[in-house]
Protein backbone atom coordinates (compact mmCIF):
# COMPACT_ATOMS: atom_id res chain seq x y z
CA UNK A 1 0.00 0.00 0.00
CA UNK A 2 1.24 3.47 -0.82
CA UNK A 3 2.05 5.99 1.91
CA UNK A 4 0.03 8.47 -0.14
CA UNK A 5 -3.33 6.70 -0.02
CA UNK A 6 -5.09 5.93 3.24
CA UNK A 7 -8.02 3.55 2.85
CA UNK A 8 -8.36 2.17 6.38
CA UNK A 9 -11.09 3.63 8.59
CA UNK A 10 -11.03 2.94 12.32
CA UNK A 11 -14.18 3.31 14.40
CA UNK A 12 -13.24 5.03 17.65
CA UNK A 13 -16.72 5.61 19.09
CA UNK A 14 -20.16 4.20 18.29
CA UNK A 15 -23.54 5.52 19.38
CA UNK A 16 -25.68 8.60 18.67
CA UNK A 17 -22.38 10.39 17.96
CA UNK A 18 -19.89 8.19 16.20
CA UNK A 19 -16.24 8.89 15.55
CA UNK A 20 -14.46 7.23 12.64
CA UNK A 21 -10.77 8.01 12.26
CA UNK A 22 -9.86 8.77 8.64
CA UNK A 23 -6.48 10.46 9.11
CA UNK A 24 -4.53 9.79 12.31
CA UNK A 25 -2.30 12.59 13.55
CA UNK A 26 0.67 10.22 13.45
CA UNK A 27 0.59 10.39 9.66
CA UNK A 28 0.81 14.21 9.75
CA UNK A 29 3.51 14.56 12.43
CA UNK A 30 0.79 15.74 14.80
CA UNK A 31 -0.30 18.63 12.61
CA UNK A 32 -3.90 17.52 11.95
CA UNK A 33 -6.30 14.62 12.40
CA UNK A 34 -9.48 13.97 10.42
CA UNK A 35 -12.49 12.27 11.99
CA UNK A 36 -15.91 11.57 10.50
CA UNK A 37 -18.84 11.98 12.88
CA UNK A 38 -22.06 10.15 11.98
CA UNK A 39 -24.78 11.83 14.03
CA UNK A 40 -28.12 10.16 14.71
CA UNK A 41 -31.41 12.06 14.29
CA UNK A 42 -32.17 14.40 17.21
CA UNK A 43 -28.83 13.47 18.86
CA UNK A 44 -26.63 15.73 20.92
CA UNK A 45 -23.18 15.46 19.34
CA UNK A 46 -21.40 17.30 22.13
CA UNK A 47 -22.48 19.25 25.16
CA UNK A 48 -21.05 22.75 25.59
CA UNK A 49 -17.30 22.32 25.91
CA UNK A 50 -14.13 24.35 25.45
CA UNK A 51 -10.85 23.11 23.97
CA UNK A 52 -7.67 24.58 25.33
CA UNK A 53 -5.39 23.17 22.64
CA UNK A 54 -7.34 22.43 19.45
CA UNK A 55 -9.20 24.27 16.74
CA UNK A 56 -11.92 22.28 14.98
CA UNK A 57 -13.29 22.74 11.49
CA UNK A 58 -16.49 20.83 10.68
CA UNK A 59 -17.56 20.22 7.08
CA UNK A 60 -21.16 19.04 6.91
CA UNK A 61 -21.27 16.15 4.45
CA UNK A 62 -24.89 15.10 4.87
CA UNK A 63 -27.95 16.33 6.77
CA UNK A 64 -28.02 19.38 9.01
CA UNK A 65 -26.37 20.22 12.30
CA UNK A 66 -27.09 22.84 14.88
CA UNK A 67 -24.16 24.52 16.60
CA UNK A 68 -23.71 26.86 19.50
CA UNK A 69 -20.44 28.79 19.41
CA UNK A 70 -19.67 31.46 21.96
CA UNK A 71 -23.39 31.74 22.78
CA UNK A 72 -24.45 32.15 19.12
CA UNK A 73 -26.74 29.45 17.65
CA UNK A 74 -26.37 28.53 13.96
CA UNK A 75 -27.53 25.78 11.62
CA UNK A 76 -25.29 24.30 8.93
CA UNK A 77 -26.04 22.05 5.96
CA UNK A 78 -24.15 20.11 3.29
CA UNK A 79 -21.06 21.95 2.12
CA UNK A 80 -21.02 24.39 5.04
CA UNK A 81 -17.90 24.64 7.19
CA UNK A 82 -18.24 25.47 10.89
CA UNK A 83 -15.21 27.04 12.58
CA UNK A 84 -14.83 26.18 16.28
CA UNK A 85 -11.73 27.96 17.61
CA UNK A 86 -9.96 26.83 20.76
CA UNK A 87 -10.94 28.80 23.83
CA UNK A 88 -14.52 29.40 22.57
CA UNK A 89 -17.28 27.29 24.21
CA UNK A 90 -19.25 25.30 21.64
CA UNK A 91 -21.71 22.42 21.23
CA UNK A 92 -23.32 20.67 18.27
CA UNK A 93 -26.33 18.46 17.58
CA UNK A 94 -28.58 17.06 14.87
CA UNK A 95 -31.81 19.11 14.91
CA UNK A 96 -33.62 16.90 12.38
CA UNK A 97 -35.22 13.47 12.06
CA UNK A 98 -32.61 12.45 9.46
CA UNK A 99 -29.02 11.26 10.03
CA UNK A 100 -26.15 13.72 9.57
CA UNK A 101 -22.46 13.25 8.81
CA UNK A 102 -19.71 15.71 9.61
CA UNK A 103 -16.05 15.66 8.58
CA UNK A 104 -13.98 17.14 11.41
CA UNK A 105 -10.48 18.53 10.99
CA UNK A 106 -8.73 18.77 14.35
CA UNK A 107 -5.69 21.07 14.52
CA UNK A 108 -3.26 20.15 15.92
CA UNK A 109 -3.89 16.43 15.89
CA UNK A 110 -3.89 14.11 18.87
CA UNK A 111 -7.38 14.84 20.16
CA UNK A 112 -8.76 11.93 18.12
CA UNK A 113 -7.60 9.63 20.95
CA UNK A 114 -10.21 11.30 23.19
CA UNK A 115 -12.98 9.49 21.31
CA UNK A 116 -11.35 6.07 21.83
CA UNK A 117 -11.03 6.81 25.55
CA UNK A 118 -14.70 7.86 25.71
CA UNK A 119 -15.69 4.59 24.02
CA UNK A 120 -14.01 2.69 26.85
CA UNK A 121 -16.01 4.69 29.44
CA UNK A 122 -19.30 4.19 27.59
CA UNK A 123 -18.71 0.45 27.16
CA UNK A 124 -18.98 -0.11 30.93
CA UNK A 125 -22.35 -1.42 32.17
CA UNK A 126 -24.83 1.07 33.61
CA UNK A 127 -25.18 4.80 33.06
CA UNK A 128 -22.09 6.74 31.92
CA UNK A 129 -19.67 7.41 34.77
CA UNK A 130 -19.50 11.22 34.90
CA UNK A 131 -16.31 11.17 36.98
CA UNK A 132 -14.60 8.96 34.39
CA UNK A 133 -15.77 11.22 31.56
CA UNK A 134 -14.42 14.22 33.49
CA UNK A 135 -11.07 12.49 33.96
CA UNK A 136 -10.80 11.78 30.23
CA UNK A 137 -11.71 15.39 29.41
CA UNK A 138 -9.12 16.69 31.90
CA UNK A 139 -6.35 14.65 30.21
CA UNK A 140 -7.15 16.50 26.97
CA UNK A 141 -7.51 19.89 28.68
CA UNK A 142 -11.16 19.94 27.64
CA UNK A 143 -13.60 21.82 29.85
CA UNK A 144 -17.11 20.29 29.88
CA UNK A 145 -20.34 22.03 30.91
CA UNK A 146 -22.74 19.17 31.83
CA UNK A 147 -25.34 21.72 32.94
CA UNK A 148 -25.80 22.60 29.24
CA UNK A 149 -27.33 19.19 28.40
CA UNK A 150 -30.90 19.81 29.68
CA UNK A 151 -30.99 23.28 28.09
CA UNK A 152 -29.78 22.03 24.70
CA UNK A 153 -32.14 19.03 24.80
CA UNK A 154 -35.19 21.13 25.67
CA UNK A 155 -34.42 24.02 23.33
CA UNK A 156 -33.66 21.84 20.30
CA UNK A 157 -35.87 18.77 20.94
CA UNK A 158 -32.94 16.39 21.32
CA UNK A 159 -32.88 12.80 22.55
CA UNK A 160 -30.12 12.68 25.15
CA UNK A 161 -30.65 9.11 26.31
CA UNK A 162 -27.28 8.11 24.79
CA UNK A 163 -23.73 9.31 25.59
CA UNK A 164 -23.19 13.09 25.33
Amino acid sequence: MSDFLLTERRTLLEGPLGAVLLLPSGVTNGQVAVVEHPLAPRALGALVHTHRNEDEFSLVLEGRIGVEIGGETLEAGPGDVVVKPRGIPHAFWNPTGEPARVLELIVPGGFEAYFAELAAVFSRPGPPDLAAIGAVAARYELELDPSSIPRLAETHGLDVAGPP
